[in-house]
């Protein structure tokens, strides 16, 4: 059998999560992979068959994203032809993580496109969602990877045919300990903004991974270091505590571990919203920005050891095989869902 899984490479959550599906989709057949997007600070260990350049979200720089200069750089003409150019009859299933350029080629050639990713769960009906609604970023949600069938995780296995994340094995497998650092992942936010909030809590050693820097330095009680997966789990697993955007793999990431979690959503990033509401019902305190209202909160957060019990499973292998079985041995039932 031949596989496509093609997989959103915005971001690093969607390639983190790959890892562990590669392998478990290989049990099944001969994979190629896809992936489009150019916002990503990950590489993975297997040979990507399809390189695109496709829609991605641009992270600004003061807590959101960066709605003209994702305007300005997509290039529709580009998608178009990538979305034309796919042989996407040469594959027996299509596994999509998010990714428009594999889910446009099965929509306009009436493919069967099967939804793996954390954006199928978010929409549920049962999952929480923020006080007020979104509805622009609802709809680009639901029709930036238009498929045929979901499956999805979330922080919480909340109906039918959602899972509780997946922990790669690298995390999984990772010696964790208490020290005294705190880890920082908030792409959205320059370093200039990042130190001056961050150094206002002088008792605090924050070791901050920067997507708008390529040389590490340090500026009073702030490291600043680029991008760089094994050194960021290293330090997020020695850490006293994780704050991040609220993103999907990172902070499921650090619930495993038990470490303390602190999140602010990203602006103009509905997903993020979504997923803040879950986590905040959870138990897990959110902050809506870096602005001054929200130091007593950061405070609070640093002086309380309150951890968020999670049970995360591997149960990686048995999705996958579920997914494969239910949509090779039953294509009859795969109708294709109106974009509305």
């Amino acid at each position: 059998m031949k596989i496509l899984y093609a997989i959103q490479g915005t971001g690093n959550g969607h390639l983190s999560r790959a890892m562990d599906v590669i392998p478990c989709l290989m049990q099944h057949g001969e994979v190629d992979i896809l992936v489009s997007g150019i916002q990503s600070d990950l590489t993975i260990p297997y040979p990507i068959k399809y390189k695109f350049r496709g829609l991605s979200f641009i992270f600004g720089k003061s807590g959101g994203v960066d709605l003209w200069k994702t305007l300005v750089r997509s290039n529709i003409r580009k998608l178009v032809s990538e979305i034309k150019a796919l042989p996407i009859e040469k594959y027996d299933l299509v596994i999509n993580d998010f990714e428009p350029v594999s889910a446009w080629t099965c929509y306009t050639r009436n493919i069967p496109c099967i939804g793996l990713s954390h954006q199928a769960a978010v929409l549920a009906e049962e999952a929480p969602e923020p006080d007020v609604t979104d509805m622009i970023g609802k709809l680009i949600l639901r029709n930036y990877a238009p498929n045929t069938k979901q499956y999805g995780f979330h922080f919480k296995p909340y109906g039918k045919d959602i899972y509780t994340p997946v922990i790669r094995k690298q995390i999984r497998e990772h010696k964790v300990t208490e020290g005294g650092h705190y880890t920082v992942y908030l792409p959205a936010y320059d370093d200039k903004r990042l130190i001056l909030k961050l150094s206002q809590f002088k008792n605090v050693v924050w070791d901050v991974f920067s997507k708008h820097n390529k040389k590490a330095y340090r500026a009073k009680n702030v490291t600043i270091q680029p991008i760089h997966n094994d050194k960021f789990i290293k330090s997020m697993a020695g850490s006293a505590g994780v704050l991040c955007g609220a993103g999907f793999e990172t902070p499921a990431e650090a619930l495993f571990m038990k470490k303390k979690l602190l999140v602010i959503p990203m602006k103009n990033q509905y997903e993020q919203q979504l997923n803040a509401a879950a986590l905040k019902e959870m138990g897990v305190p959110v902050i809506r920005s870096l602005k001054d209202r929200y130091d007593m909160v950061i405070a609070s957060w640093i002086e309380n050891e309150r951890r968020v019990e999670v049970d995360y499973p591997n149960i990686t292998q048995e999705i996958i095989d579920r997914v494969v079985q239910d949509n090779i041995n039953h294509p009859e039932v795969i109708g294709l869902k109106k974009i509305s």
